[in-house]
């Protein structure tokens, strides 16, 4: 499924399903939302599907999809600081990679696509605040994700140990473990199944 095809039917979901989830969908991106930074052909075709969110919504799991203007925010944040941490352990992933473009942000931990050249180019990844990139359970690219996102949503698969639930506000809420019963006290039900 391409990445618009995926946004589409995610957004069809939400619409019927979670409208207040739905309702934080930021508009495209304008061809000068895109100007800021280089950035790989599907995060521009998600990008134009929704630039970001115009409010915190536990939209996806794992991280919230960024702005155009948040990725090369962050994106810089992340060069600025990668000359202070030092990676010890040379088998390791570093704190940050300049070929590493974050989509997506979870309280500072970021959801990376990863540019560097070979066989695992355009891979997604995390990129811990306080720690190093991590591609044990990757995606092999940004449109297999939101694929899987969608099926999870259908079929209450989980996706990386996240499921899918509906809050009593109609909010889509991911959470670890596919029992979960309740977050802050309010019931959740999970969907797709």
């Amino acid at each position: 499924m391409s990445i618009t095809a995926s946004w589409a039917e995610l957004d069809r979901w939400l619409a019927e399903h979670a409208p207040p989830t739905y309702a934080v969908l930021a508009p495209p991106a304008t061809s000068a939302d895109l100007q800021s930074m280089e950035l790989p052909t599907e995060l521009v075709e998600s990008l134009s599907c929704h630039n970001g969110v115009t409010a915190w919504a536990n939209l996806l799991p794992e991280a919230l999809p960024s702005s155009a203007t948040q990725i090369a925010e962050n994106w810089q944040l992340r060069m600025d600081l990668a000359e202070d941490y030092v990676v010890t352990d040379p088998a390791s992933e570093p704190y940050w990679h300049p070929a590493w473009i974050p989509w997506a942000d979870c309280d500072g931990d970021l959801q990376v696509i990863d540019l560097r050249p070979g066989p695992a180019y355009g891979r997604l990844g995390m990129a811990a605040h306080d720690g190093v990139g991590d591609f044990t359970t990757s995606w092999p690219n940004l449109g297999a994700y939101l694929s899987e996102v969608v099926h999870s949503l259908h079929h209450g698969t989980g996706v990386n140990g996240w499921y899918p639930y509906l809050t009593g506000r109609r909010e889509l809420w991911w959470d670890r473990g596919p029992d979960q019963r309740t977050v802050n006290d309010d019931p959740l039900v999970r969907v797709g199944v």
